[in-house]
């Protein structure tokens, strides 16, 4: 299965790009973190084995959690090895738990990319490239804030309910952070308080729900924290409403069947209601994370949030200024004295920085309807070369011709580095298999098209024998405007793709 075409259709099918919900396992598979109960082990130090909590709490590990804390309490205060951080960080010691969440904090923060097989590796380079709008994790460390630099953090349930979140270019961390020791949900005493205001958290977050897919990494999907959570989501939106949810909730499970990825329809069940999600069963999650890039936003996340956050402002002010600024997107970065910058309508000329701005919607209707007038070197440059690298299907091949570029050795003398976009085969473009197009082997073309289903003319017609390229093209000219926003959108483009390919490609 074509998880990365199939995924790229769910997220295409979304007006709002995907958030990431990170467990322990993400951070176990990255920076070799332990689980929970892995970590609450390292500071069993007073010579009773975790076991001994574990039983003594009744196999509740919140509650072993302040079992060892009580113990490693007297323990810091005593013994020599501690007798640095008793100088660093006596006055920070507020109650017994105090020791022990700031030597799990410290010790968090040591925390970086290990000697990493070259399979993670890769995978860590490709979420780098993921303009995700948001990420929700309950993990204590710092990794994903180093993955996005750029996105605002937000530590703990208390700050998140509190502060003005603009639901994108933001990091929720609901479980609290090594930054800041007292806000770990650490112990019993801190989730009965973080179940108690479950529910506003909920509230919190059930437009996110609602609005974007959410991809949950690292996570069981028996993990009690997320089964409570979308529990009361589902109570928040109400049973006639839950079918909202479909499709938006995307669990990635690494244990992929011996016959290959999968991707799978599941329910959460709670009482009477049945939550729908899908289950991702994958060893590799590069192309998880390739179909999450390639989902299409004019602004990048920061850009969107730095504007909303300024019309929130606006509009809760009394007195707004009136200064306007016109600059690029790629300056927008602590501008403090700016209120917002808005752009309506379209400039009729397209300046150096405007082709910065083209989204690969703007390139599939030009070669379709031609109807944009760009400049193919400006484009080329400002705007294909600059595409993220998960992006594989984009025409091209029109604007090479009309620079004169036409065969592949011109290509190569050219110096353009679009390698994945410029060598193709017929191939590349179809999501379908030989032995399933043999049923239309001898079919006219035109028939084809009068007699296929859509999606069967979205992932065969590549690997058809005979392609009347004029009837290819009068069908995406009458039908694009109905398909460029139907579900299979993903597959539309690639049928467009390859006509770029078939008309002027090399």
């Amino acid at each position: 299965m074509d998880i990365e075409a199939e995924l790229s259709s769910v997220f295409s099918q979304r007006s709002s790009g995907p958030f990431l919900f990170l467990g322990s396992g993400f951070s176990r598979r990255y920076i070799g973190l332990e689980d929970w109960e892995g970590l609450l082990s390292r500071f069993c130090l007073t010579g009773r084995p975790y076991a001994f909590y574990k039983s003594s709490s009744n196999n509740d590990t919140p509650t072993s959690a302040k079992l060892i804390a009580n113990d490693f309490h007297d323990l810091w205060w005593t013994h020599e090895n501690y007798e640095f951080q008793r100088e660093q960080s006596a006055d920070l010691i507020t109650d017994k738990t105090s020791p022990l969440r700031l030597e799990i904090c410290d010790y968090l923060k040591q925390k970086e990319l290990t000697e990493i097989p070259n399979e993670i590796s890769k995978e860590i380079d490709a979420l780098k490239e993921c303009d995700v709008d948001g990420i929700i994790t309950t993990n204590w460390d710092t990794f994903t804030e180093r993955l996005f630099p750029d996105h605002t953090v937000y530590v703990g349930q208390k700050e998140l309910l509190f502060s003005n979140t603009m639901n994108v270019g933001e990091i929720y961390k609901v479980h609290g952070c090594c930054t800041k020791p007292d806000s770990l949900i650490l112990t019993d005493e801190d989730y009965h308080d973080y179940n108690n205001r479950n529910a506003y958290l909920a509230s919190k977050l059930i437009t996110i729900f609602v609005e974007h897919p959410v991809v949950f990494i690292g996570y069981s999907i028996s993990d009690n924290n997320i089964r409570e959570l979308l529990k009361s989501i589902s109570l928040c939106i109400g049973k006639e409403n839950i079918d909202k949810l479909r499709d938006n909730l995307i669990f990635i499970d690494r244990n992929e069947p011996a016959s290959g990825p999968t991707i799978e329809t599941s329910y959460l069940q709670f009482d009477s209601i049945q939550i729908p999600i899908k289950v991702v069963k994958t060893r590799n999650y590069v192309p998880v994370y390739d179909a999450i890039a390639q989902f299409e936003r004019k602004l990048p996340a920061r850009v969107l949030r730095f504007c909303k956050e300024r019309v929130y402002e606006i509009v809760k002010g009394q007195n707004p200024d009136k200064k306007i600024a016109v600059i690029d997107y790629d300056q927008v970065q602590n501008k403090e004295d700016i209120e917002i910058v808005f752009g309506l309508g379209v400039i009729g000329k397209v300046g150096e920085t405007g082709y910065k701005g083209i989204a690969s919607g703007d390139i599939f209707e030009d070669l379709i309807l031609n109807n944009k007038n760009y400049d193919a070197k400006k484009l080329i440059e400002s705007t294909i070369s600059l595409l993220p690298k998960q992006t594989k299907f984009v025409p091209i091949f029109k604007y090479l011709k009309e620079l004169g570029i036409t065969t592949k050795s011109e290509y190569e003398k050219s110096g353009l580095k679009l390698d994945r976009l410029a060598n193709r085969k017929a191939s590349d473009f179809a999501t379908a298999s030989i032995p399933q197009t043999l049923k239309y082997a001898r079919t006219p073309f035109s028939d084809f098209l009068n007699t296929a289903t859509e999606f069967e003319i979205f992932s065969m017609t590549p690997l058809l024998p005979h392609v009347d390229t004029n009837a290819l093209g009068d069908f995406l000219r009458q039908n694009y405007n109905r398909l460029i926003g139907c579900n299979n959108k993903y597959h539309f483009r690639r049928l467009m793709a390859y006509y770029d390919w078939m008309i002027y490609g090399f």
